[in-house]
């Protein structure tokens, strides 16, 4: 039985090999068939391709991309919107820990996704803001296209309920509402481990400027 099982592999193997090696030849007889003008246009395109990625690269730094930066107030707020075609900003209150973890996240997604720009804004400085966009929940992730807001991600539950989500999770979600250029699977979340004992509490609502919102913190 084993032995079958191990001829089966094999033959699965091989075929594979032959499938690529075949691919392969097929694009060598696709290249050899191209004259040198052929070649010369192909590799015109292929550095104008590069330029204008560089000039894309560049345009985004210019602009506050690649870092995770904090807006001072609501006022800033619409400037970013406006410069940049996918913002996340994270509504974020400095007592609640998990803006903290959240924080972790959005740092290293900053650096990977050139195309978005990450920003944060403290509630407590932005009511006007929180009302507008009905911030009820902090965190909230507002995911903003083409100066308006799409999608919302309210705390940890859409992340797997719980503290311990990973960095590829966050991204995943973020990629479901096309705020960043996903390149996984957007129909499967990536596999997420949950310790034992995770558990999301709501707490009593907190006033800010006389506003209620609710944390998804559970030590405000």
């Amino acid at each position: 039985m084993a032995n079958q099982s191990i001829n089966i592999i094999e033959k699965v193997l091989e075929q594979s090999a032959k499938l690529l090696e075949e691919k392969v030849d097929a694009q060598l007889s696709k290249l050899n068939e191209l004259d040198e003008d052929d070649l010369e246009r192909l590799k015109e395109r292929r550095l104008e391709a590069l330029k204008k990625a560089q000039k894309q690269k560049q345009e985004w730094l210019s602009k506050g991309h690649g870092e995770y930066g904090e807006i001072p107030s609501e006022k800033d707020f619409f400037g970013e919107v406006k410069d940049s075609k996918n913002v996340v900003c994270h509504f974020y209150r400095s007592s609640t820990f998990r803006c903290k973890i959240l924080d972790k996240h959005l740092a290293i997604l900053a650096k990977k996704h050139l195309e978005t720009k990450f920003i944060k804004l403290n509630v407590e400085k932005a009511p006007f803001l929180s009302e507008r966009l009905r911030i009820k929940v902090i965190p909230t992730l507002a995911l903003i296209v083409d100066g308006k807001t799409k999608d919302y991600v309210a705390g940890f539950t859409e992340l797997g309920n719980t503290d311990d989500f990973t960095t590829e999770m966050l991204e995943w979600r973020l990629g479901r509402s096309d705020v960043i250029n996903y390149s996984g699977d957007l129909m499967e979340p990536p596999t997420v481990t949950q310790r034992s004992g995770t558990q999301f509490t709501k707490v009593d609502k907190k006033i800010i400027r006389g506003r209620g919102y609710d944390s998804d913190s559970e030590d405000d």
